[in-house]
């Protein structure tokens, strides 16, 4: 099994002839090295899609979560049924909350999402990752770099605070344009609304169209401030 020392000297992550950019060494590096200790936190956007196929190259059988806020567009769930259906040997499984949304609205009020959306997402979407990842050595993340400023540093392997784990994140060099055209020449399932104006998607209520191209989160929580649900953020 190769080192990660060794294995970081030899990737070659802007050679041009490499078309998925360092990914698959990375998944492969990663699968070897920590096997089924090794658990893809999955959002089911094109990034998703994408590293869902690369995933499935690697480890077959490979574990992956989606966390089912009980927020969703129909369009997600779709996606998921059709990725399902193609890689019928991946461990896909829906997380929810412990709070189901009437329980939440009966502790915290009605549309959490509006008044506190730090702690809505606490309740359905940290939490339950760290439910996951308890006990488990690494996750696995689609984050690229050119998606936000607050992702330009993220590196191949990073050591997560919040989860008590490592992280690693394959397609950091990868551009819009990469993912699309890997989407597209391999026919992948993807979420439908990317079509319509959403290149970010995440719970309904919180999920907007993009009115600036240059920013491709900036549907995300429109007019709050808060440009992350916490997942990726150390304590």
């Amino acid at each position: 099994m190769l080192t990660y020392e060794t294995w970081v000297n030899e990737i070659h992550e802007f050679d041009p002839v490499n078309p998925t950019k360092g990914a698959l060494p990375v998944l492969k590096w990663a699968y070897e090295t920590y096997g089924d200790d090794l658990v893809y936190a999955c959002s089911f956007g094109i990034e998703g899609s994408v590293l869902v196929d690369l995933v499935h190259q690697v480890k077959a059988d490979a574990q992956i979560v989606f966390l089912d806020t009980q927020l969703h567009f129909k369009e997600t769930y779709e996606v998921i049924e059709a990725a399902k259906k193609k890689y019928p040997t991946l461990r896909i499984k829906l997380k929810t909350p412990a709070l189901t949304l009437e329980e939440q609205a009966g502790k915290h009020g009605e549309e959490l999402w509006k008044v506190n959306p730090n702690q809505c997402c606490r309740i359905r979407k940290v939490i339950p990752l760290e439910e996951e990842l308890n006990g488990v050595k690494a996750w696995l993340s689609g984050l690229r770099r050119e998606q936000s400023p607050t992702r330009q540093n993220t590196q191949y392997v990073n050591r997560d605070e919040r989860f008590k784990s490592i992280k690693i994140c394959p397609l950091i060099h990868w551009t819009w344009k990469d993912i699309w055209r890997y989407a597209h020449k391999y026919d992948l399932p993807y979420n439908k609304l990317h079509d319509n104006g959403y290149p970010s998607i995440g719970c309904a209520p919180c999920t907007n169209t993009v009115l600036n191209a240059d920013d491709l989160r900036s549907g995300r929580w429109s007019g709050t401030g808060k440009l992350e649900c916490g997942l990726h953020q150390n304590p």
